[in-house]
């Protein structure tokens, strides 16, 4: 069976995904932007990030280093007041921390990551947490989950990614390891071709992890 699972973390632990979209949108229309959600859901499926919108529409880097100050205040705000939990997802991990070793692998900012830690359980079933500031190149390249392998001493085939975006399942696949897509709604117009796995919820892992002995 696989013996390690390494998670992703926005939209398959807490389900921040849509409220970092709402940050970015709020600091671009106070800079006279309107933020396209289909195009920016692609956009963040290949790894382009939340600026080729403004780009293309001549913001210049100097305006969007203060809306990036912004979003990334805007976003805090939504961390500490807006409902990000999923259902069942503690449940599942201590039902799962008898079978498998975990981790998380994030492109979450620290800051971000601890503040959405500050008060929640999740932490205590992961044996480390790899976020943005801990690699130097991102999803969709390999580099995260590969180091989250090595972090493990684990083999690709020993292991699976839990991952909710078409970045996230590019970067475990260019890894070699399988990956469990969950369903996140913000994410669903992704192509997720790619997958090992569909599932609906973090509930169904279980079985994928059992099934692979």
């Amino acid at each position: 069976m696989k013996e390690y699972i390494l998670f992703d973390h926005d939209g398959v632990l807490v389900d921040t995904e849509y409220w970092y979209f709402k940050a970015a949108e709020r600091a671009l229309c106070e800079a006279g932007f309107v933020l396209d959600a289909e195009q920016y859901v692609r956009d963040m499926a290949c790894g382009a990030g939340s600026w080729v919108q403004a780009r293309a529409a001549g913001i210049d880097e100097r305006a969007l280093g203060r809306v990036r100050g912004a979003r990334d205040a805007y976003y805090q705000e939504y961390l500490r007041t807006e409902d990000i939990e999923i259902d069942g997802v503690l449940d599942t991990l201590a039902e799962l921390s008898a079978y498998v070793r975990m981790a998380i692998v994030t492109t979450a900012k620290r800051a971000d990551f601890e503040l959405i830690h500050e008060k929640r359980r999740i932490r205590q079933f992961m044996e480390f947490v790899i976020v943005r500031e801990d690699c130097a190149l991102a999803k969709p390249h390999p580099a995260p989950y590969l180091t989250g392998l090595k972090r493990f001493g684990a083999a690709p085939e020993e292991a699976l990614v839990v991952e909710d975006s078409a970045r996230g399942m590019a970067s475990a696949v260019a890894a070699g390891i399988d990956c469990a897509v969950v369903h996140n709604e913000f994410m669903r117009t992704n192509d997720f071709t790619g997958a090992t796995h569909r599932i609906e919820s973090l509930r169904e892992l279980k079985d994928i992890v059992l099934m692979s002995s």
